[in-house]
């Protein structure tokens, strides 16, 4: 492919990837809004989705439908409308950012975690709750009603659990592999649980997508418009691979894993771009809120410290 300038770029991304709108509003809730205190006027989101190719009645469609699903909640002021991020889904935005921002490569202890819930323990809604809970964590499920992963974060487990007020319901406990009994090694189960595959694609066709953008970043002519659709599009690409990805210990990964390689890629862009679409971030928000907050301390402890 020739070189192609930030709008050409943005122009061909668009037209050969297209995102969901409804998930791109998600990602510009999560990675814009939240920093500048989690909430919005209608009209700020369509100046800000408009480069993006969402036009006015799908920004609110989109928006509409992520109340109805709790995820915003809303209130009007005369004939406009303002939303902000529900606090009841604040953790999963909490989480998403975590997985996003912070470097891959989590030690490994050489223990597993399971969650076990034995039939007839818990009823079916629950289960069901808890397994699209947990496998969005990255957990496989063994068996009915056992849950694994090598290295979860407890705290985002406990969390998991209390939501589902699953609490005192199953069982969670760690194992590790008993001496001289002959079994498999423990790590042989990743292969068991997970097909890596697909997140070995998806991770080299991200790289593939935006490997040019470094160079293109680094000339320092990107306009604040241009930039701003830049970094949305870069996280909604990230976020949508990551969704996919189990997030195991690299102890326990092929490799060369492109995963380190996607981080990398995303932080440089991300550090590149962040200060510029910054400019238009603000002169959108305050367009409809002249008191919209700068960025948060954690905005910029993002991809291990942002530079300007």
């Amino acid at each position: 492919m020739k070189r192609l300038s930030s709008t050409e770029w943005i122009a061909h991304t668009l037209a050969t990837d297209p995102p969901r709108h409804k998930s791109l509003v998600v990602t510009v809730c999560g990675d814009t809004i939240a920093p500048h205190g989690g909430a919005f006027w209608l009209g700020s989101m369509i100046e800000l989705l408009g480069p993006l190719g969402v036009g006015d009645r799908l920004v609110r469609t989109s928006v509409f439908r992520l109340v109805q699903e709790g995820w915003l909640t809303a209130s009007r002021e005369g004939r406009r409308s303002r939303y902000a991020i529900e606090p009841k889904a604040l953790p999963r935005f909490e989480r998403a950012n975590r997985r996003i921002y912070s470097a891959p490569g989590l030690d490994w202890d050489g223990r597993w975690t399971f969650v076990l819930a034995p039939n007839g323990t818990i009823d079916s809604e629950l289960r069901t709750l808890l397994r699209k809970e947990l496998e969005w964590e990255g957990f496989a499920m063994l068996a009915t009603g056992v849950m694994a992963h090598p290295a979860p974060e407890h705290d985002t487990l406990r969390e998991i659990l209390a939501r589902a007020d699953a609490v005192g319901k199953v069982f969670v406990c760690q194992v590790d592999a008993l001496p001289g009994m002959g079994s498999r090694p423990l790590p042989e189960l990743v292969g068991d649980c997970w097909n890596l595959d697909a997140v070995v694609n998806a991770y080299r066709g991200f790289i593939d997508s935006f490997a040019p953008l470094p160079d293109m970043l680094g000339k320092g002519d990107v306009a604040p418009e241009h930039a701003f659709a830049i970094r949305t599009l870069l996280i909604h690409a990230y976020r949508r691979v990551q969704l996919h990805d189990p997030m195991l210990p690299l102890a326990l990964l092929p490799q060369p894993w492109p995963g380190a390689d996607a981080y990398a890629l995303a932080r440089d862009i991300y550090r590149l771009c962040h200060a510029r679409a910054e400019e238009h971030v603000l002169a959108m928000l305050r367009k409809e809120d002249a008191a919209t907050p700068e960025a948060d301390v954690a905005y910029y402890g993002r991809f291990g410290g942002l530079r300007d």
